[in-house]
């Protein structure tokens, strides 16, 4: 009767590689909200932008199964991703008025380690999150 009183184990589930990792990731539905760290697929690399952030073509495991878009690192990143990296990507706004493909406005936070954790989520391998990134405050 008592047993919801008492810490559930955490499990490891440990992938080949990034491309099985985020196979997975895609059958796990993640809903596409504000703030949200949805598991991506670097796929391609694309510019370099004005202010220093890299663009890359990401392959978003979300609830309609994949979704194709553009994101970017932040300017100050301390590193990138590679191509085939898995990888989180933060939703910042969600931006109606443009098409589908860049209707998500957000950034690549961290390179993710093929490692699942049922509790804690992807491990993360590597932030790209910048120093000067201030936190966010929640009242």
């Amino acid at each position: 009767m008592f047993d919801w009183f008492h810490d559930k184990e955490d499990t490891l589930t440990e992938f080949q590689n990034s491309e099985a990792a985020f196979a997975h990731a895609c059958t796990l539905h993640y809903p596409l909200l504000l703030n949200a760290r949805i598991p991506a697929l670097v796929v391609g690399e694309g510019r370099r932008g004005a202010e220093g952030e890299h663009w890359y073509r990401l392959r978003l495991a979300c609830q309609e199964g994949v979704l194709d878009i553009w994101g970017p690192t932040l300017p100050e990143a301390p590193g990138h991703p590679e191509v085939g990296d898995l990888v989180a990507f933060r939703i910042v706004r969600f931006a109606t008025e443009l098409p589908e493909d860049a209707s998500l406005i957000g950034y690549i936070e961290s390179r993710l380690e093929p490692v699942l954790n049922s509790r804690k989520g992807w491990r993360i391998a590597l932030s790209f999150r910048s120093d000067n990134l201030k936190p966010e405050l929640h009242l």
